[in-house]
């Protein structure tokens, strides 16, 4: 029995507009979700949600688990009495169509510490119960979380295998000592962790009260400097500094003729399956109580990764080894039920890796700008050759926007003007366009296939050009 076809918009929270600089899970993620609910969409995804580090990637997050402070609304910690006008007076001049994450920053940190010393001085009891509700209930990564975060920032910010011997390698007597020394910054951090799970949690319920679904993003790899690989350097290829002895990435292709290399550690798919993959049902089950669907971002990586020595300059060097295959879906499943994943299947795809795709059920992706030129799967790409389970894009967040890509030369890719020009000249006989406004014909060709979910970058609705570009794949900061 097929689903209704449906349709939604891909914007990650940072870009709804706002008076601090970055979008919050305030009045204007409200006013996104009537709108989008208004609009007849039933879907809005959004982009990994954690804690971003250097470059500011939600692919490249201090924790998994934990919410990105950046996030939290300002005006509802005003409307709360957490924060008054007068913290917010002297908000600066922040550019409209940008995040310039620096002062963002500085800024909202001053402002969560204001709230923060507030929500100490007066929060009732009803108030501090459900904050010490939270702590106990997320402890198994908050509380390590917390910790990594407080000794970052006395290190000045540098990875954590650069930090003391003795709170890098996470002696009993060094956490003991800087749990101590550092309580309030701790606490502080598990604070701004709590008021970003509530405000989620609002703005999703939200979403739910006017039939839209909410999907989020797993990357399938974490960063090296995260509180992930630094509380649990056992599951990843490290060396006995805490360094990466391989990284991940994926080998050249029609678009890079070095590949892309990513730098995050490997995991140690052994230790993973003795645990009986322990820590991935964690993550699924903390991603699942935030959002309705998972994109599960590189998908293949878990039928087959490319290994790159952590030494080498490009990812050229690499070789494929095998993932964890089917015992790491099975062992989801068995935890935790059905699994509500979409596969995003890019990329270097064999028939081993839609085996594994197929047997699980999961829907794969099809990406309309690829469908044109010389890609490998552009013949699965085209509308008239979609199944029904497809989910289908005008374009991701790693891709320019349409109208970006329709004005564009080669760029980065192993292309020549000469396939760039018959590229386009195909997509304009395909879908009877003039190229005056290409983004609608993209939009109308998606919308009138039959996959049963099409998503749109909000990008290509508004027809904006290669300046609205989310992301760069491969750049470290963009």
């Amino acid at each position: 029995m097929h689903r209704p076809r449906t349709s939604g918009i891909l914007l990650h929270p940072t870009s709804l507009p706002g008076r601090f600089g970055i979008g919050e899970l305030g009045p204007e993620a409200i006013r996104f979700a009537d709108f989008l609910a208004a609009a007849g969409q039933r879907l809005w995804q959004v982009l990994p949600l954690g804690p971003t580090g250097y470059g500011d990637s939600p692919y490249q997050c201090f924790s998994a688990f934990a919410g990105n402070p950046l996030l939290v609304s300002l005006d509802v910690l005003e409307a709360e009495g957490l924060l008054m006008p007068a913290d917010l007076a002297d908000t600066p001049a922040f550019p409209e169509h940008e995040v310039d994450y620096g002062p963002v920053i500085d800024f909202k940190r001053s402002a969560l510490t204001r709230a923060f010393t507030r929500f100490r001085e007066t929060a009732d009891q009803v108030e501090r119960d459900a904050f010490q509700a939270f702590c106990q209930e997320q402890a198994a990564w908050l509380d390590d979380f917390a910790v990594f975060m407080a000794v970052k920032a006395a290190h000045g910010g540098v990875s954590w295998t650069e930090w003391d011997r003795e709170i890098a390698a996470r002696r009993p007597e060094a956490l003991e000592r800087w749990r101590r020394e550092k309580a309030g910054e701790i606490e502080a951090t598990k604070f701004a962790q709590h008021r970003f799970f509530r405000q989620w949690g609002e703005v999703r319920r939200h979403c739910h009260a006017r039939h839209m679904k909410i999907m989020g993003d797993v990357p399938i790899f974490v960063a090296h400097d995260s509180a992930d690989v630094w509380a649990h350097p056992e599951l990843f290829q490290l060396d006995e500094t805490g360094r990466p002895t391989a990284v991940a990435g994926v080998p050249p292709d029609y678009f890079s003729a070095t590949g892309q290399l990513w730098g995050n550690p490997l995991y140690r798919w052994d230790e993973m399956a003795r645990t009986g993959y322990s820590w991935w049902i964690d993550r699924f089950r903390s991603a699942l109580s935030l959002v309705d669907l998972v994109r599960l971002d590189h998908f293949r990586g878990f039928e087959a990764y490319w290994e790159i020595p952590a030494s080498a300059p490009t990812a050229a060097t690499g070789q494929w080894v095998k993932g964890p295959g089917a015992a790491l879906f099975e062992a989801l499943r068995s935890a935790l039920g059905p699994l509500p994943i979409v596969a995003e299947n890019l990329g270097v795809i064999t028939p081993e890796v839609e085996a594994l795709r197929e047997r699980f059920g999961f829907p794969g992706m099809a990406i309309l700008q690829f469908a044109f030129g010389g890609d490998p799967q552009g013949s699965t790409f085209i509308p008239h050759n979609y199944s029904r389970d497809r989910v289908v894009y005008t374009g991701t967040h790693d891709n320019d926007t349409v109208v970006g890509w329709w004005t564009s030369g080669v760029g980065d890719s192993t292309r020549t003007m000469e396939e760039v020009a018959a590229e386009r000249d195909y997509a304009r006989r395909y879908m009877h366009s003039d190229g005056r406004e290409i983004h609608w014909d993209f939009v109308r060709t998606l919308l009138g296939s039959v996959a049963e979910l099409a998503i749109v970058p909000l990008q290509d609705v508004l027809g904006l050009g290669s300046e609205a570009r989310m992301n760069v794949p491969a750049r470290p900061s963009g």
